[in-house]
């Protein structure tokens, strides 16, 4: 299955106001129903992360731990990823960790 990405504003805020959240010292995540028959991903990256290099950089490690590990995901549920200010010094590898760690925390909540 295709990850497919959340776009619209309206959409992220549900997330916050109605789903569920897991906080790691890199990110936080929002999990919320979205009654479609697929799952979605959506990243968030403030400007008090970095400068515009800095933010697309976040993005793309998020995006990439995503598209590996479409396993993790389960279908009819929105997933909004929101990078904390030390995700501007993180690498590859720590984005993973994280990744897995609030996946497997939402796992065990379902």
């Amino acid at each position: 299955m295709k990850m497919e990405s959340i776009k619209k504003n309206t959409d992220f805020s549900r997330a916050y106001k109605k789903g569920d959240s897991k906080v790691h010292a890199f990110l936080v995540l929002y999990r919320s129903f979205n009654q479609l028959p697929t799952y979605r991903v959506g990243i968030s990256v403030s400007k008090k992360v970095g400068n515009s290099v800095v933010r697309s950089r976040v993005k793309r490690l998020v995006k990439e731990v995503c598209r590996l590990h479409p396993e993790k995901f389960v279908q009819g549920y929105d997933y909004v990823f929101v990078a904390r200010v030390r995700m501007n010094k993180a690498t590859y590898k720590d984005v993973e960790k994280a990744f897995f760690k609030l996946m497997d925390q939402q796992k065990e909540r379902k």
